[in-house]
Formats: C-alpha cells, sequence, structure tokens
C-alpha cells in the first residue's frame, strides 16, 4: 500500500526567523519528520505549496483537489494550517471522492522542541491506513469527520460538533 502525502503548508513546516523574529516558510521539514520517526511506510510526497493556512483560497483548495484527484493511491495524507482545515476538509467532503484522505497539521511547528508535529504525524499516517473512504481530521490523538468538527480556538484544539 503506497500513501500520497501533499504538502500546503501550515504550522507544522514553519521556522522562525531569528532576523525578523516571525514564524515563516523556507523548506519543508517532513521528509526530516518522517525519518526521525523512523517512518516505514511507501510514501509518495508532493509538495503543491506552503503556506499559511488563513492564506489558502479556493483556487488552492481546487489545486489540492486536482492532486487528490490525480493520485494513483487511495490513501491520501495532506498537510494544512489549522486555522482553516475545517473548510478545506469540507471542500474536499463535499466532493465525494473513492478515496481516504485525512488531514493534518500541528499547533506548534516541528522544529521547535515541544512541537505536536511528530505525534500528529504519525497517527495521520496511522488513520490514512485504516480508516474507510471518506474525509477525516485528525489532530492530536483523534479523528474527526470532516462535516462534523470545529476548531475551538479558545482552547486551541479540535472538537466534535
Amino acid at each position: 500500500m503506497s500513501i500520497k502525502l501533499i504538502l500546503s503548508g501550515g504550522t507544522i513546516d514553519k521556522y522562525y526567523n531569528d532576523s525578523n523574529g516571525q514564524l515563516e516558510f523556507n523548506d519543508t521539514h517532513i521528509p526530516e519528520l518522517l525519518s526521525l520517526g523512523r517512518c516505514l511506510a511507501n510514501i509518495e510526497i508532493e509538495q503543491l505549496m506552503l503556506k499559511d493556512s488563513l492564506e489558502i483560497d479556493d483556487g488552492d483548495r481546487e489545486s489540492i483537489l486536482s492532486a487528490c484527484q490525480d493520485s494513483v493511491q487511495e490513501k491520501i495524507l495532506i498537510t494544512h494550517g489549522t486555522d482553516t482545515m475545517v473548510e478545506t476538509a469540507a471542500f474536499l467532503g463535499n466532493q465525494k471522492l473513492d478515496k481516504t484522505i485525512v488531514l493534518v497539521g500541528a499547533m506548534v511547528p516541528f522544529v521547535f522542541k515541544h512541537s505536536d508535529a511528530m505525534f500528529n504525524m504519525g497517527f495521520a499516517l496511522a488513520a490514512a491506513q485504516t480508516l474507510p473512504k471518506g474525509v477525516y481530521i485528525t489532530m492530536n490523538a483523534k479523528v474527526f469527520d470532516w462535516d462534523k468538527v470545529f476548531k475551538n480556538r479558545h482552547l486551541g484544539q479540535f472538537e466534535d460538533l
């Protein structure tokens, strides 16, 4: 079984820029994350973009959809920022693709010591391999159906509707 891993950005892939004090994108950290996690799954990575999810628009969602449709793999994992992850999951869920699609991200960048990125990625990879066809969000050891989830910004976590 092969898994398609589509990269769209989000906090999981940001780093701290010492010169301006901002969290920014430079290059993806996902191959390093998978290596450090000793991941043995057969994964094909496609980097579509590295964007903060607040900057993801409908055109970007169309690109993500096209990558899912064009994928020969039926198991797809998408890295995505948490601020608009629910919107992208809903966009994909409404397409009723005959694939298992899991969106994952992190609240803390992978490059930070106390990041949730590696745990979330490992959990999402397991979920993508075992869940039935559909669209899901996985964060912090929980699986959410695309149409029954919201991000509680006050608590900084995803919850069931």
